[in-house]
């Protein structure tokens, strides 16, 4: 810990907590970033939604990076959250740089967003187990977003809603003879 704090928790409590904040703030640094290549490089159908979903999805990232780095703070941490910190210690992978059209870019972000969501939740575990609601709280609201956030990009790769539903239906009826 870098700074004084009088949250009353125990030190050793709250250096874990600001490690567990460091590592999803590196997280959503890059994921950001990623997000923002993916806005900056996506061609094809449906250019104009995507890239307008990425760059909402880039604004929900840098406003839960400020949050976690600003509790971080709160706790006495010293927030690491410079790009080059974040390249070093986000456990996301590097970005597809052969993604160009709208489902690479869709699939790429949905493997990220899926794998920040589970260090966002490994991270309430972490921080339920050393009782600070309040980095629980953050994080679960931040899951929140982060888990609909996910089912936008999801929803893209869907195929068209009235044929899936027409398949589950069929494959719902039981004809005679194909029980």
């Amino acid at each position: 810990m870098k700074f004084t704090s009088h949250v009353n928790l125990p030190a050793d409590a709250r250096e874990d907590l600001i490690d567990v904040l460091n590592v999803n703030l590196a997280n959503a640094v890059d994921l950001h970033w990623q997000v923002k290549q993916a806005h900056w490089n996506i061609r094809g159908k449906h250019f104009i939604s995507r890239h307008q979903l990425f760059d909402s999805l880039a604004d929900h990232l840098r406003t839960q990076a400020d949050a976690m780095a600003e509790r971080a703070g709160t706790l006495g941490g010293y927030a690491e959250g410079t790009i080059r910190l974040a390249a070093k210690n986000s456990q996301l992978p590097e970005y597809d740089l052969q993604a160009v059209d709208g489902d690479a870019h869709l699939s790429a972000l949905v493997d990220r967003f899926a794998r920040y969501a589970a260090s966002i939740r490994d991270g309430i575990q972490r921080s339920e187990a050393l009782e600070d609601p309040v980095t629980v709280d953050l994080l679960t609201q931040t899951l929140g977003v982060v888990e609909l956030d996910l089912w936008f990009l999801e929803s893209h790769l869907q195929g068209d809603a009235r044929t899936t539903a027409n398949r589950s239906r069929r494959d719902d009826v039981q004809l005679p003879g194909n029980a």
